[in-house]
């Protein structure tokens, strides 16, 4: 199979991560009003956990990073094959104790993504997908089973989901797309998992500037899925461009849904 190494790799690193994410949350005081923005001694632990496994096993290869750690610093940032981490997906869950937090490991090869692992510490879910190689779920030791999106045809029948809003607000997105259910999560990584599995239709993020590792892993968990993911006026998402930036905020989809809901979220 295509990239068998590189998926193993992407698993053992996770998992590994997974471990020392779990020790630290057994032992984490809950912060209820946790910052969006927060950063913990566990992602920057994980993220190394990640990066030398990673690093050990493929020593030539790039690395791109949410945190600032000595092996991402010490190893090259652009090339044509690059390894997209975000070592704790959803940090304020992971604050908040809720176990809406996810670890990311992407493989990116000259510009497509070719791997990606998401998997959920606190519920022992995993979701991975190769390219060419369909979507496959591992939940709590279970046998591996294939992830497919639904089959919803109608946006209002559909289910989103988003980023958790303020009590009594409704986002931009629900108002323009008037979904009949909204599952929210504060990881990303949990949401693109979601839609591949078929929980979820549509995934959108509305924020105007955010980065490769916030999405990278799960983009081909719906693509391979058979689902969709573009940037909010259909255009390609592109990974490995100066600062990791992503600028085109993004539209997950089962596919079915995904031209009437570009057309909906003109507004957003």
């Amino acid at each position: 199979m295509p990239y068998e190494a590189e998926l193993a790799g992407a698993l053992a690193a996770a998992r590994a991560a997974g471990t020392l994410v779990l020790e630290a949350y057994s032992t984490f005081t809950a912060i209820p009003d946790a910052r969006a923005d927060i950063t913990t001694d566990a992602d920057r632990a994980a993220q190394e956990a990640i990066l030398r496994e990673l690093r050990r096993r493929f020593p030539a290869d790039a690395l791109c990073a949410e945190e600032q750690t000595p092996t991402l610093a010490g190893a090259p940032h652009e090339g044509p094959r690059l390894w997209v981490v975000d070592p704790i997906d959803g940090t304020r869950g992971f604050a908040q104790k809720n176990g809406e937090f996810s670890v990311m490991v992407g493989f990116v090869d000259r510009g497509r993504v070719a791997v990606g692992v998401v998997y959920e510490p606190a519920n022992d879910r995993l979701t991975r997908a190769v390219l060419g190689g369909g979507c496959w779920r591992e939940d709590g030791g279970a046998a591996a089973e294939r992830c497919r999106v639904s089959a919803t045809a109608d946006l209002a029948a559909a289910t989103l989901t988003q980023s958790r809003s303020k009590p009594g607000k409704v986002s931009r997105q629900v108002e323009l797309l008037q979904p009949a259910k909204v599952i929210e999560t504060h990881s990303a990584g949990i949401k693109l998992a979601l839609v591949a599995r078929g929980r979820a239709d549509l995934y959108v993020n509305h924020y105007e500037a955010f980065h490769d590792w916030d999405i990278c892993a799960g983009h081909i968990l719906v693509a391979e899925a058979g689902g969709k993911v573009t940037g909010l006026r259909g255009e390609e998402i592109v990974y490995g461009t100066p600062g990791a930036w992503q600028r085109s905020r993004l539209l997950a989809s089962n596919g079915a849904l995904h031209a009437a809901a570009l057309e909906r979220c003109e507004g957003v």
